[in-house]
Protein backbone atom coordinates (compact mmCIF):
# COMPACT_ATOMS: atom_id res chain seq x y z
CA UNK A 1 0.00 0.00 0.00
CA UNK A 2 0.92 3.65 -0.16
CA UNK A 3 -0.46 6.31 2.13
CA UNK A 4 -0.24 10.00 3.02
CA UNK A 5 -1.32 12.22 5.90
CA UNK A 6 -3.79 14.57 4.24
CA UNK A 7 -4.06 15.81 0.69
CA UNK A 8 -5.34 12.61 -0.95
CA UNK A 9 -8.75 12.25 0.66
CA UNK A 10 -10.55 13.93 3.53
CA UNK A 11 -13.84 15.36 4.75
CA UNK A 12 -15.33 18.74 3.89
CA UNK A 13 -13.67 21.62 5.73
CA UNK A 14 -10.86 19.57 7.27
CA UNK A 15 -7.29 19.24 6.06
CA UNK A 16 -6.31 16.55 8.54
CA UNK A 17 -7.69 13.62 10.51
CA UNK A 18 -7.93 11.29 7.50
CA UNK A 19 -4.94 9.30 6.24
CA UNK A 20 -5.47 8.09 2.71
CA UNK A 21 -4.30 4.54 2.02
CA UNK A 22 -4.50 2.71 -1.30
CA UNK A 23 -3.43 -0.72 -2.45
CA UNK A 24 -0.90 -0.90 -5.27
CA UNK A 25 -2.56 -4.17 -6.34
CA UNK A 26 -6.28 -3.31 -6.41
CA UNK A 27 -7.15 -6.02 -8.94
CA UNK A 28 -5.61 -8.73 -6.78
CA UNK A 29 -6.92 -7.34 -3.48
CA UNK A 30 -10.18 -5.52 -4.26
CA UNK A 31 -11.30 -5.64 -0.63
CA UNK A 32 -8.55 -3.24 0.38
CA UNK A 33 -8.34 -1.12 -2.76
CA UNK A 34 -9.12 1.77 -0.41
CA UNK A 35 -8.22 1.34 3.26
CA UNK A 36 -8.24 4.85 4.72
CA UNK A 37 -7.56 5.64 8.37
CA UNK A 38 -9.76 7.93 10.46
CA UNK A 39 -8.29 9.53 13.58
CA UNK A 40 -10.83 10.27 16.33
CA UNK A 41 -9.90 12.95 18.88
CA UNK A 42 -9.31 11.23 22.21
CA UNK A 43 -10.77 12.50 25.50
CA UNK A 44 -8.29 13.65 28.15
CA UNK A 45 -6.51 10.66 29.74
CA UNK A 46 -8.53 8.30 27.51
CA UNK A 47 -11.53 8.15 29.83
CA UNK A 48 -14.52 6.60 28.05
CA UNK A 49 -17.89 5.38 29.21
CA UNK A 50 -18.92 1.96 27.96
CA UNK A 51 -21.81 3.64 26.13
CA UNK A 52 -19.38 5.92 24.28
CA UNK A 53 -17.21 2.97 23.28
CA UNK A 54 -20.26 1.10 21.99
CA UNK A 55 -21.26 4.14 19.93
CA UNK A 56 -17.80 4.39 18.39
CA UNK A 57 -17.63 0.68 17.62
CA UNK A 58 -21.12 0.70 16.10
CA UNK A 59 -20.20 3.62 13.84
CA UNK A 60 -17.10 1.83 12.63
CA UNK A 61 -19.00 -1.43 12.13
CA UNK A 62 -21.39 0.42 9.81
CA UNK A 63 -18.81 2.37 7.83
CA UNK A 64 -15.45 0.64 8.10
CA UNK A 65 -13.50 -2.53 8.73
CA UNK A 66 -14.34 -2.75 12.47
CA UNK A 67 -10.58 -2.76 13.17
CA UNK A 68 -9.46 -0.27 15.84
CA UNK A 69 -6.17 0.85 17.32
CA UNK A 70 -6.88 1.96 20.89
CA UNK A 71 -4.79 4.08 21.00
CA UNK A 72 -2.07 5.21 18.64
CA UNK A 73 1.18 6.60 20.01
CA UNK A 74 -0.19 10.08 19.39
CA UNK A 75 -3.27 9.42 21.51
CA UNK A 76 -6.14 9.37 19.02
CA UNK A 77 -8.42 6.40 18.63
CA UNK A 78 -7.52 5.00 15.22
CA UNK A 79 -10.20 3.62 12.89
CA UNK A 80 -8.29 1.41 10.45
CA UNK A 81 -9.73 0.81 7.02
CA UNK A 82 -12.60 2.33 5.08
CA UNK A 83 -13.41 3.42 1.54
CA UNK A 84 -13.57 6.95 0.18
CA UNK A 85 -17.37 6.99 -0.09
CA UNK A 86 -17.71 6.12 3.61
CA UNK A 87 -15.59 8.99 4.94
CA UNK A 88 -18.30 11.66 5.01
CA UNK A 89 -20.95 9.33 6.53
CA UNK A 90 -18.44 8.28 9.21
CA UNK A 91 -17.63 11.91 10.02
CA UNK A 92 -21.32 12.84 10.13
CA UNK A 93 -22.11 10.10 12.64
CA UNK A 94 -19.08 10.93 14.77
CA UNK A 95 -19.98 14.61 15.03
CA UNK A 96 -23.62 13.76 15.74
CA UNK A 97 -22.39 11.86 18.81
CA UNK A 98 -20.10 14.70 19.91
CA UNK A 99 -16.80 13.37 18.55
CA UNK A 100 -14.31 15.16 16.32
CA UNK A 101 -11.35 14.22 14.15
CA UNK A 102 -7.85 14.41 15.58
CA UNK A 103 -4.85 16.09 14.06
CA UNK A 104 -2.61 14.53 11.42
CA UNK A 105 -0.13 15.51 8.77
CA UNK A 106 1.81 18.77 8.94
CA UNK A 107 -0.32 20.16 11.72
CA UNK A 108 -0.77 20.23 15.47
CA UNK A 109 -1.60 16.67 16.45
CA UNK A 110 -4.10 15.88 19.16
CA UNK A 111 -2.72 16.69 22.64
CA UNK A 112 -2.71 13.78 25.08
CA UNK A 113 -2.04 13.30 28.77
CA UNK A 114 -1.75 10.86 31.64
CA UNK A 115 -4.56 10.43 34.19
CA UNK A 116 -2.96 13.12 36.34
CA UNK A 117 -4.67 14.10 39.56
CA UNK A 118 -7.79 12.12 38.69
CA UNK A 119 -6.07 8.91 39.82
CA UNK A 120 -2.36 9.47 40.46
CA UNK A 121 -1.05 10.71 43.80
CA UNK A 122 2.25 11.80 42.21
CA UNK A 123 0.72 14.24 39.71
CA UNK A 124 2.10 17.75 40.19
CA UNK A 125 -0.48 19.57 38.07
CA UNK A 126 -3.86 18.98 36.42
CA UNK A 127 -2.82 17.23 33.20
CA UNK A 128 -6.38 16.60 32.04
CA UNK A 129 -7.35 20.25 32.24
CA UNK A 130 -4.25 21.37 30.34
CA UNK A 131 -4.85 18.72 27.66
CA UNK A 132 -8.47 19.83 27.27
CA UNK A 133 -7.59 23.54 27.13
CA UNK A 134 -4.82 22.94 24.59
CA UNK A 135 -7.17 20.88 22.42
CA UNK A 136 -9.81 23.62 22.45
CA UNK A 137 -7.31 26.42 21.86
CA UNK A 138 -5.53 24.82 18.90
CA UNK A 139 -8.53 23.65 16.86
CA UNK A 140 -7.45 25.61 13.78
CA UNK A 141 -3.87 24.33 13.98
CA UNK A 142 -5.12 20.75 14.35
CA UNK A 143 -7.56 20.76 11.46
CA UNK A 144 -5.86 23.14 9.01
CA UNK A 145 -2.31 21.85 8.35
CA UNK A 146 0.04 24.81 8.03
CA UNK A 147 3.30 23.57 9.55
CA UNK A 148 6.38 22.19 7.77
CA UNK A 149 6.09 19.08 9.97
CA UNK A 150 3.77 17.66 12.60
CA UNK A 151 3.85 19.07 16.14
CA UNK A 152 2.80 17.13 19.25
CA UNK A 153 2.04 18.21 22.83
CA UNK A 154 1.98 15.63 25.60
CA UNK A 155 1.29 16.26 29.27
CA UNK A 156 2.78 14.12 32.05
CA UNK A 157 1.88 14.79 35.66
CA UNK A 158 5.27 13.79 37.10
CA UNK A 159 8.78 12.83 35.92
CA UNK A 160 7.68 9.20 35.43
CA UNK A 161 6.37 10.57 32.11
CA UNK A 162 3.73 7.88 31.62
CA UNK A 163 2.74 9.24 28.19
CA UNK A 164 6.38 9.09 26.99
CA UNK A 165 6.29 12.77 26.12
CA UNK A 166 10.07 13.14 25.84
CA UNK A 167 10.22 10.34 23.26
CA UNK A 168 7.03 11.19 21.36
CA UNK A 169 6.30 14.90 21.71
CA UNK A 170 7.72 18.15 20.39
CA UNK A 171 6.51 19.99 23.49
CA UNK A 172 6.63 18.01 26.74
CA UNK A 173 4.88 19.37 29.82
CA UNK A 174 6.18 17.37 32.79
CA UNK A 175 5.07 17.89 36.37
CA UNK A 176 7.78 18.56 38.93
CA UNK A 177 8.28 20.02 42.41
CA UNK A 178 10.66 22.70 43.75
CA UNK A 179 10.87 21.88 47.45
CA UNK A 180 12.10 18.79 49.31
CA UNK A 181 10.91 15.22 48.87
CA UNK A 182 8.69 14.34 51.81
CA UNK A 183 10.02 11.45 53.92
CA UNK A 184 8.22 9.16 56.37
CA UNK A 185 11.14 7.56 58.24
CA UNK A 186 8.93 4.93 59.91
CA UNK A 187 7.72 3.79 56.49
CA UNK A 188 11.35 3.61 55.27
CA UNK A 189 12.03 1.19 58.13
CA UNK A 190 8.92 -0.79 57.21
CA UNK A 191 10.24 -1.21 53.66
CA UNK A 192 13.65 -2.25 54.99
CA UNK A 193 12.04 -4.75 57.35
CA UNK A 194 9.69 -6.26 54.80
CA UNK A 195 6.44 -4.99 56.32
CA UNK A 196 5.85 -2.90 53.18
CA UNK A 197 6.51 -4.31 49.72
CA UNK A 198 8.55 -2.38 47.11
CA UNK A 199 6.47 -0.76 44.35
CA UNK A 200 3.28 -1.73 46.12
CA UNK A 201 4.06 -5.43 45.68
CA UNK A 202 4.87 -5.15 41.98
CA UNK A 203 8.34 -6.68 42.42
CA UNK A 204 9.45 -10.21 43.38
CA UNK A 205 11.45 -8.92 46.35
CA UNK A 206 10.21 -9.81 49.83
CA UNK A 207 11.79 -6.69 51.28
CA UNK A 208 13.82 -3.73 50.12
CA UNK A 209 17.57 -3.34 50.54
CA UNK A 210 17.42 0.43 50.90
CA UNK A 211 21.14 0.97 50.38
CA UNK A 212 21.58 -1.39 47.42
CA UNK A 213 18.25 -0.82 45.69
CA UNK A 214 17.65 2.85 46.41
CA UNK A 215 20.56 5.01 47.53
CA UNK A 216 23.25 3.24 45.45
CA UNK A 217 21.09 3.52 42.32
CA UNK A 218 20.39 7.23 42.73
CA UNK A 219 21.76 8.83 39.52
CA UNK A 220 23.13 11.88 41.36
CA UNK A 221 24.11 10.02 44.56
CA UNK A 222 22.19 12.54 46.62
CA UNK A 223 20.85 9.95 49.09
CA UNK A 224 22.32 8.10 52.06
CA UNK A 225 21.00 5.52 54.51
CA UNK A 226 22.66 4.54 57.79
CA UNK A 227 20.30 1.71 58.63
CA UNK A 228 17.99 3.94 60.62
CA UNK A 229 17.55 7.21 58.74
CA UNK A 230 17.26 8.06 55.05
CA UNK A 231 18.77 11.42 54.10
CA UNK A 232 18.37 13.32 50.82
CA UNK A 233 20.45 16.22 49.53
CA UNK A 234 17.51 17.75 47.68
CA UNK A 235 19.60 20.43 45.97
CA UNK A 236 21.27 17.68 43.94
CA UNK A 237 18.13 15.63 43.29
CA UNK A 238 17.23 15.44 39.58
CA UNK A 239 13.67 14.20 40.23
CA UNK A 240 14.13 10.83 38.52
CA UNK A 241 11.36 9.25 40.68
CA UNK A 242 13.34 6.01 41.27
CA UNK A 243 13.24 6.22 45.06
CA UNK A 244 9.62 7.40 45.17
CA UNK A 245 8.49 4.61 42.84
CA UNK A 246 10.18 1.97 45.02
CA UNK A 247 8.90 3.37 48.32
CA UNK A 248 5.67 5.26 47.56
CA UNK A 249 4.45 5.06 51.15
CA UNK A 250 7.71 6.44 52.50
CA UNK A 251 8.59 9.10 49.93
CA UNK A 252 6.39 11.62 48.17
CA UNK A 253 6.99 14.62 45.88
CA UNK A 254 7.19 18.00 47.55
CA UNK A 255 4.23 20.33 47.91
CA UNK A 256 5.52 23.26 45.81
CA UNK A 257 4.50 21.80 42.47
CA UNK A 258 4.30 22.95 38.87
CA UNK A 259 5.55 21.86 35.47
CA UNK A 260 8.64 21.95 33.29
CA UNK A 261 8.29 22.69 29.57
CA UNK A 262 10.68 20.88 27.24
CA UNK A 263 10.86 21.77 23.56
CA UNK A 264 12.25 19.44 20.94
CA UNK A 265 13.41 15.82 21.31
CA UNK A 266 10.86 14.17 19.03
CA UNK A 267 12.34 14.23 15.54
CA UNK A 268 11.59 12.72 12.11
CA UNK A 269 13.22 9.27 11.92
CA UNK A 270 16.73 9.78 13.37
CA UNK A 271 17.41 13.22 12.00
CA UNK A 272 17.17 16.40 14.01
CA UNK A 273 17.37 17.13 17.72
CA UNK A 274 17.38 14.07 19.98
CA UNK A 275 17.20 15.87 23.34
CA UNK A 276 14.71 18.40 24.66
CA UNK A 277 15.56 21.97 25.61
CA UNK A 278 14.19 23.00 29.00
CA UNK A 279 12.56 26.37 28.34
CA UNK A 280 10.56 26.83 31.57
Amino acid sequence: THWKHGGIVGVLGYGSGIIGRYSDLPEEYPGVEHFHTVRVNNPSAWYYTTAALRDLCDIWDRHGSSVLNVHGSTGDMIFLGTTTDELEPTFAELTAKGWDLGGSGSAMWTPSCCVGKSRCEFACYDTMDLCYQATQNFQFEMHRPSFPYKFKIKCSGCPNDCVASVARADLSVIGVWKDDIRIDQSAVQAYAGGELKPRGGATPYAKLDVEADVTSLCPTYCMSYDGKKLSIDNKNCNHCMHCIDLMPQALRPGTETGATLLLGSHAPILEGAQMSWVIV
